[in-house]
């Protein structure tokens, strides 16, 4: 194995240039630039402080694996459009990265692109001597116009052709005011130290796999192997990453495919991410919900998931579709664990004529959601559910939740556990999917989407004190947490009604006293103003409670429901 050594510079050169021995480019089990602009910056400062940067590893190949290029002027939006970086497939000679994109994506931005729109900039009279972990060289990604003196475009330096003396010169000529001599050396010290940082030939090394003289050397499934490898130590890819890296590599399509299902999935509001699109296609296939590499390095499994493609997303969308058009939830906040979509999914996939006709599918997603079913262990619970599934080949909801049972989560709702899911718990916007109809939960703005408030403000119950034992005095607070943010105390506003000039810590005497009789109906809150008084709290909660399990008691199930509200 050659261990090659560059000038970063050099390194720099050979990005998407095929005229440098083929080039460096960035294979399609690569998973996207993740790096922030801080990212950057802390790079280029370590580079400067001549801390290393670690080897890099390439595979010098002329097999025609799909690859793409390194983007020069980076927008944030690319991480989800590959697909268009990619360039023509073609048995000539290229070296494909297998660890260290983010550290050459980074340099390439920073010495030959842009970051949103913005070029790299050096405060050249940075350098004060800082922790390890502190920035010692300042860099920014800047405009132009916003970067006068000490701000130099970094670029400007690394590719300059006159001696490290001349721009030094130059630079402390332009500066726009006269230097200081502690100033005009540090100028000085700088550029020669970005000279030496990025001109010199031992500015980095990168191990070298060839297998252009012997294609059976390193064969694509070898490099998969030796890219999963390079890159799951510590933290630097997630299991997404790995797996969808196996799959890109006997499917060539696989980026543009995943992208575009993405965002159908995604386009109303949702939150759908390719962990759950690649567990449902093991499900769907027969593989079991647990997420296990060793299920991709299987052949057979990567090639029926490119097989059945559009059948498996066709099924996806149109449960999603179902899910938008005939329940309560219509965004991703109203859904605890997309998780339960899966079983669903199966249905429709495997027996699409059941599915279309099974009866209760709202109430199974919406009880299996309010009940847990899906926390814990919920891989068993779904291959239990998708097991039953197969054995009657319906979607039988009685007997789905006989699996529940039989796994210790009961679809049936208790009120003690209704009054839990308050404020900044992750089910009350689905049950407030359920009544409130008219709220627009998809806004095109994200800061207009509905938001959960109190309706006796926790300012307002917080003052609210009880006596002490131990002392006499009346320190100790009335309302803990627990009673402030119960589900019967907490209502949905509309972004402009909870606003600036809006209700905020407004209390209940004043907030609902012109209010008409349709907003106590929308709301669900006793219109008695007696119970509005912070002293008739408890009142107030009780009486909300019976309106609230008569409206949705029906709804999800919950026991005891008659009970309850005869009392």
């Amino acid at each position: 194995m050659k261990a090659p050594k560059h000038s970063l510079r050099k390194i720099v050169s050979f990005l998407n240039n095929p005229e440098e021995d083929g080039g460096f480019w960035l294979p399609n089990i690569q998973r996207p630039f993740v790096w922030s602009e801080e990212q950057i910056c802390r790079l280029f400062d370590s580079i400067l402080r001549e801390y290393p940067i670690s080897t890099l590893l390439v595979w010098k190949t002329r097999s025609t694996i799909r690859r793409r290029r390194f983007i020069d002027n980076y927008r944030t939006s690319y991480s989800h459009e590959l697909s268009k970086f990619y360039v023509p497939e073609d048995d000539k000679k290229k070296c494909l990265v297998l660890d260290g994109q983010q550290r050459l994506q980074s340099l390439f931005i920073g010495l030959k692109g842009s970051y949103e729109g913005r070029e790299l900039y050096l405060d050249i009279l940075s350098g004060q001597l800082a922790a390890p972990d502190d920035v010692k060289y300042r860099f920014e990604f800047r405009h132009a116009q916003d970067s006068a003196f000490p701000w130099v475009k970094f670029k400007d330096l690394v590719y300059s052709t006159k001696t490290s003396l001349s721009v030094a010169q130059h630079i402390i000529r332009s500066a726009g005011r006269a230097l200081t001599p502690e100033e005009e050396d540090r100028v000085s010290e700088h550029v020669a130290l970005v000279f030496k940082s990025f001109h010199s030939d031992d500015g980095i090394a990168y191990q070298e796999l060839d297998s252009t003289e012997n294609a059976d050397l390193y064969t694509e499934e070898d490099v998969v192997e030796i890219f999963i490898r390079a890159n799951s130590g510590g933290t630097r890819l997630g299991k997404s990453d790995l797996l969808f890296s196996l799959l890109n590599a006997s499917w060539d399509e696989a980026d543009a495919q995943m992208e575009d299902v993405l965002e159908q999935l995604n386009r109303h509001g949702f939150k759908f991410t390719r962990d759950f699109v690649l567990k449902t296609c093991l499900t769907l296939l027969g593989q079991g919900a647990r997420y296990e590499v060793d299920k991709f390095r299987k052949p057979d499994v990567r090639e029926n998931i490119a097989k059945h493609w559009d059948d498996i997303t066709g099924a996806m969308l149109d449960v999603l579709d179902f899910v938008r058009g005939k329940t309560f939830i219509r965004c991703d906040k109203a859904i605890p664990s997309y998780l339960a979509l899966i079983p669903l999914i199966y249905a429709r996939f495997r027996y699409k004529d059941a599915f279309r006709a099974a009866k209760n599918v709202d109430a199974f997603l919406l009880r299996s959601l309010l009940g847990g079913a899906f926390s814990g262990t919920p891989d068993q619970m779904i291959d239990a559910l998708v097991a039953e599934i197969d054995r009657s080949r319906d979607f039988n909801t009685d007997a789905l939740f006989g699996v529940m049972r039989e796994k210790n989560r009961s679809p049936e709702i208790a009120p003690e556990r209704l009054w839990t899911m308050g404020y900044g718990s992750d089910s009350i916007h689905l049950l407030f999917n359920l009544w409130y109809r008219g709220f627009n939960y998809t806004p095109a703005y994200e800061n207009n989407l509905p938001q959960v408030d109190h309706i006796f403000p926790q300012s307002l119950l917080k003052r609210a004190k009880v006596e002490n034992p131990r002392t006499g005095r009346r320190d100790l607070m009335r309302y803990r947490e627990a009673e402030r943010n119960q589900l019967a105390n907490c209502m949905l506003l509309t972004a402009e009604e909870n606003g600036a000039g809006g209700k905020s810590d407004i209390a209940p005497v004043l907030w609902l006293r012109d209010k008409p009789a349709a907003y106590f109906a929308l709301h669900l809150i006793p219109a008695d103003p007696e119970l509005w008084k912070l002293e008739n709290y408890e009142r107030f909660i009780e009486t909300r409670k019976a309106l609230l399990l008569e409206r949705l008691g029906p709804i999800v199930g919950l026991t005891s429901v008659r009970q309850d509200v005869a009392a």
